[in-house]
């Protein structure tokens, strides 16, 4: 989708003060990781609009051009610093024989040449992107024939471009090797369909999605700039790493794998190349604070475990590693740059945990914590360990989150309100709304932006219409996004602004794609299927479905009954009400195609006995909405 624009306002004093203030503050003469960043270009594409089939442009990162010199004042200094790192695209050698395309996608495509050919290591966000980056390798490197497929993580920007760099038809005859951690397929179909809908709306806010690029709007992510919107595929993996230190060797490269499930993602593997003394990080060691909680949505990951892994990576790897790449950011060379950079991220992790976990015991509540506790100066002036992408502060209460749930312990928070009750009685409170918005007004000008906001939206939320409200919400919105040094924190803030001053924008980027679906096992997509179920509406009705797999000889039961869809594998009493019967790869069309008889036969589906059956489950499903409100109620 186009980016909406709108007529930004000027940089308060208060936003441009701290913006200042942080050029003496941090060490802006380090200049060491541009020369990491542009070292090794091989060659670039120009221009880099990224194009699919349909002639519309998916990527384009040439629109980061205006990534360069000193930060305008609606910028943070810092993010501009990342964010003009990241913007750098191209072809690069990591070390003879490994080559990567950065700056074509939120993520890094990495190429390990073989015997015959080459290994691709995470193919980006899309088909066309990655696509793309294969042809750049090959305009420098020759035509090598793709010998295999590695995926770090089940995180959709490290497997979505598969199909453009191989084919199923590749994989299934054998020369393609398609190579992840355990359980790799079960949580990559999880996460982008069970709570897809609203990670995907969420995730708008956080990409960036429909913001103008330049300095009053996206300058990026932190991670990297934004994500492609093209097809999103998926090849499932022929070969899974199943522990640490296992080693395969795919067309003549040895890979040495560690495992580090829950840490950046609930599967996920560092591997070792020892023939190059390179190590990939996978998203474990980037250059930034990661998350420990993703701001579109997930599971709170452990930063403990994190941390204890990265020590494992330094006892496995670190006496011989000279160089450490990432699926995101520029490599580290040098082996003694390489244990320090994996030694402080280990500590970052370690510090934010245990000392979370200290202040946990003292009685402290996240939002105390997440505002008081500081990083050491170490720490602190490592650009590798700001927090551009995750962020002290949300971490820290993803933490708390992790160990002490939402309730904070008082008593007063067991029971709140919801926003729209809040606003109405914050405005009996402040003597109405005209009166709330002159107070968030005052905060604005004194640059209390935290105050002006809370104030503003218990106003919008309580009187959507109140014009005033929105124009002082969407403005302070602004403000903090110019202040903001996490890319992700600038994107929300500024897409809210956005959605305030001219209106939803929707979901962009879906991904929960037809290869995703493909993907689920029986039961995932029967639970799929039963978190649409409209409970209230499905009180009184009872039903039953047999679904009988034909190719493995696999048989459930469906029933709905109290507004709950469930199922069992185990043999059943008497016929269901209907019963279907497909193979395993027509069945997703329960999910994509609906349930009328004809559509299911079309998708190659047999119906069998009360076909009305379906159109009554069909009659209580209530899919997401890809639009839902976000800043207004």
């Amino acid at each position: 989708m186009s980016a909406m624009s709108h007529t930004s306002r000027p940089v308060s004093p208060a936003v441009a003060r701290q913006n200042q203030d942080l050029l003496s503050s941090l060490p802006f003469s380090d200049t060491q990781d541009f020369k990491d960043a542009t070292r090794g270009l091989l060659g670039t594409r120009t221009p880099n609009a990224i194009t699919n089939p349909a002639g519309e442009v998916v990527w384009d990162n040439d629109t980061y051009a205006f990534l360069h010199g000193e930060a305008p004042e609606t910028a943070n200094p810092s993010l501009w610093r990342q964010s003009t790192l990241n913007a750098i695209q191209g072809l690069f050698e990591v070390v003879p024989g490994i080559y990567q395309v950065r700056g074509f996608d939120l993520s890094n495509i990495t190429f390990i040449e073989g015997e015959r050919g080459v290994l691709v290591l995470d193919p980006l966000v899309t088909e066309e992107t990655a696509a793309a980056a294969l042809a750049l390798y090959r305009e420098h490197r020759g035509e090598k024939p793709v010998t295999g497929v590695l995926y770090t993580h089940p995180h959709v920007d490290h497997f979505g471009g598969v199909r453009g760099v191989t084919t199923q038809e590749e994989v299934d005859a054998g020369r393609v090797p398609i190579i992840a951690p355990e359980q790799f397929t079960e949580h990559a179909a999880s996460e982008n369909v069970y709570a897809g809908t609203a990670m995907s709306r969420r995730s708008a806010y956080m990409f960036g999605a429909a913001l103008a690029r330049g300095p009053h709007g996206a300058l990026g992510t932190g991670l990297a700039q934004t994500v492609a919107t093209g097809n999103i595929t998926l090849i499932a993996p022929t070969l899974e790493i199943t522990a640490t230190g296992q080693s395969e060797t795919v067309d003549g490269v040895e890979m040495v794998f560690q495992m580090a499930p829950g840490t950046e993602a609930p599967a996920e593997f560092l591997v070792y190349f020892p023939a190059h003394k390179a190590l990939c990080s996978a998203e474990d060691a980037t250059h930034t604070l990661h998350n420990l909680l993703t701001l579109r949505g997930a599971l709170v990951r452990d930063p403990h475990a994190w941390s204890n892994y990265l020590t494992e990576t330094l006892d496995l790897f670190g006496a011989e590693a000279e160089v450490v790449f990432a699926s995101h950011h520029w490599p580290t060379w040098g082996n003694e740059r390489v244990t320090r950079f994996l030694s402080e991220q280990r500590d970052l992790y370690a510090y934010l945990h245990d000392q979370c976990l200290r202040l946990i015991n003292k009685g402290w509540t996240g939002i105390e914590i997440a505002e008081e506790l500081k990083l050491p100066p170490a720490l602190e002036n490592a650009w590798h360990a700001r927090g551009y992408y995750g962020s002290a502060s949300h971490n820290l209460k993803a933490i708390y989150q992790r160990y002490m749930g939402w309730y904070d312990g008082n008593p007063a928070h067991l029971w709140q309100h919801p926003p729209v009750e809040q606003g109405k009685r914050y405005l009996k409170l402040g003597g109405g709304a005209d009166a709330v918005v002159e107070q968030a007004r005052a905060a604005f000008e004194d640059g209390d932006f935290r105050w002006a906001a809370e104030l503003a939206s218990h106003v919008v939320f309580a009187q959507p219409e109140h014009a005033g409200a929105r124009e002082l919400l969407a403005d302070t919105f602004e403000q903090l996004g110019y202040g903001a040094e996490n890319g992700v924190w600038r994107n929300i803030y500024l897409s809210g602004a956005t959605e305030l001053r001219e209106g939803t924008f929707g979901t962009p980027t879906v991904s929960g794609s037809a290869d995703v679906l493909s993907a689920l096992t029986p039961e995932m997509l029967f639970d799929a299927v039963a978190i649409q179920v409209n409970g209230p509406k499905a009180w009184e009705e009872k039903l039953t479905v047999d679904v009988v797999l034909s190719d493995v000889d696999r048989r459930f039961r469906l029933r709905l009954a109290n507004g709950a869809l469930t199922y069992s594998a185990a043999p059943q009493q008497g016929d269901a009400d209907a019963t279907l019967t497909a193979t395993s790869r027509a069945l997703p069309a329960l999910a994509t195609g609906g349930l009328s008889a004809d559509a299911l036969a079309k998708a190659g589906i047999g119906v069998a006995g009360d076909a009305a059956v379906l159109a009554r489950l069909a009659a209580v499903l209530d899919p997401g909405d890809p639009d839902f409100a976000i800043v207004t109620p």
